[in-house]
């Protein structure tokens, strides 16, 4: 089977593009993890961060794990995935210039605003949350990558 895991350079562009992530935390001890869709901002060589609520499950259990995992994918037009951990490095309030830059990444411009309000006037405080790429797991299961799929014509 060939190789299908991604370029450094692919990997960190595919993760960069709006995908929604899957959140993952420990649990704690005999509990499996706690795994949530997210919203999440990055840039290639830089660190990837989260927007949530201060007193959220989510933001007290990333600190006292110290680290988390996101992982993105699609389906279309090849499957292809990027999952990355690594250690917290810093979390910040959140600020109505942060909010802006990833509801902007995520909703179309005319819907921006309402969001924004919603969220000032729902949500509470929020925090940003850093997280520095230490492991990575790729794949793209496009082309070559996985065996020929054998069809057969079925009868009307």
């Amino acid at each position: 089977m060939a190789d299908s895991s991604l370029s450094v350079s692919d990997r960190e562009s595919f993760l960069a593009e709006p995908h929604i992530a899957a959140l993952s935390v420990s649990a704690g001890q005999d509990r499996g993890p706690l795994t949530v869709p997210i919203w999440y901002q990055y840039a290639p060589g830089g660190e990837a961060w989260v927007l949530t609520e201060a007193g959220s499950r989510k933001a007290r259990l990333i600190e006292a794990a110290g680290r988390f995992t996101l992982m993105v994918e699609r389906v279309m037009p090849t499957v292809r995935y990027v999952s990355v951990e690594g250690p917290v490095t810093r979390t910040i309030p959140g600020t109505d210039e942060l909010l802006q830059e990833i509801t902007a990444r995520y909703l179309p411009s005319d819907m921006v605003p309402a969001y924004i309000e919603f969220a000032n006037a729902e949500l509470g405080e929020q925090v940003a949350i850093y997280l520095r790429p230490e492991r990575w797991l790729t794949a793209d299961l496009g082309p070559g990558a996985l065996p020929p799929v054998v069809t057969r014509e079925q009868a009307p």
